[in-house]
């Protein structure tokens, strides 16, 4: 529905109320271009889309990874998964196949979906600093505080947070000045800014809900990797500390590529003087590479995953011959 406003000089704006359809123009300035840009970010999402795939079937069938460490990590390889199929396909179908409309609630869904996943990819992270900060620095009492229970008390914290925060950044706008989604996705501030009412409240809640997720979960990462590496550096011997560190590398490498991508997008997009292809392209690296590099960086790390790994193409291909 189309409503007219009139200003005080007499012009009029068009205002879109509860419109049922929106328009994603893909990356702006780019447009001539992204039919080959979509190209890398489909190999990305392939290389994701394998590997979290390889990890959901061998954590489950390798006895000894059913450790809490890989259970989280096949939660998290399940929110890849979600991330790269809430994103993939309609930015390649905008790119290839100029397919920009997008039914408004769908948009809202992906938005959702979006979020929620970002904020317990965050969580899940934060999760598995605990294990290696319990594992490190009180491992005699490992096995007894990381139960199944409480494992799944976690999983389930996470996700009711995500859900719980991010739906209320849904608060429905009603009328539009535009229905043009400068963005290859939904994404909720490039929603807002459609907005033809006053949106600060929406404005707040986002900055909100991302500090009190990724900024709290950050912290505590940061802070549980402090007591880490204090307990390490004050182990007697020197093949300790290099044991104890190793096991955390793989961890630090994801939880740095995650939060520099994050906050960085995060600021360029709210406070940055950044070109809007640019903030573009670095929101959709920062969701669509941390899910093609987490499961490279633990299966290269974990020698139980590399060997189950090697005996499934092995199998593969003796079953070709």
């Amino acid at each position: 529905m189309i409503r007219r406003l009139s200003s005080p000089m007499g012009s009029t704006n068009m205002s879109y109320l509860n419109p049922k359809t929106v328009i994603l123009i893909g990356i702006p300035g780019l447009q001539h271009v992204q039919f080959w840009i979509g190209f890398p970010f489909l190999g990305v999402c392939l290389v994701a889309l394998l590997g979290n795939t390889f990890l959901l079937i061998i954590i489950p069938i390798e006895r000894s990874l059913h450790q809490p460490m890989y259970i989280f990590l096949a939660v998290l390889s399940a929110t890849d998964l979600g991330l790269c199929v809430a994103i993939a396909p309609k930015m390649l179908a905008i790119f290839w196949f100029d397919s920009y409309s997008m039914a408004f609630d769908a948009c809202l869904t992906q938005l959702f979906f979006i979020h929620a996943l970002q904020s317990m990819e965050s969580g899940i992270l934060l999760a598995m600093a605990f294990d290696r900060y319990v594992a490190i620095c009180n491992p005699l009492r490992h096995t007894s505080i990381l139960t199944p229970f409480f494992l799944t008390r976690v999983v389930l914290m996470v996700a009711i947070r995500a859900t719980v925060l991010v739906d209320i950044l849904l608060k429905r706008l009603n009328f539009f000045h535009s229905l043009v989604i400068v963005h290859s996705y939904c994404e909720h501030m490039a929603v807002v800014k459609l907005a033809a009412e006053d949106v600060r409240i929406n404005k707040s809640y986002g900055l909100f809900v991302a500090f009190a997720i990724l900024g709290f979960d950050m912290i505590f990462v940061f802070i549980s990797y402090i007591l880490i590496f204090q307990a390490v550096f004050h182990l007697p011997q020197k093949e300790a500390r290099i044991k104890a560190f190793n096991t955390c590398t793989a961890h630090i490498v994801v939880f740095l590529e995650f939060y520099i991508l994050a906050f960085f997008s995060f600021f360029s997009h709210r406070f940055g003087h950044v070109l809007p292809y640019v903030h573009i392209l670095l929101s959709t690296i920062y969701l669509l590479v941390p899910p093609a590099l987490n499961p490279i960086v633990y299966g290269v790390k974990t020698r139980e995953i590399r060997r189950r790994v090697a005996q499934m193409f092995v199998l593969k291909s003796a079953t070709q011959q």
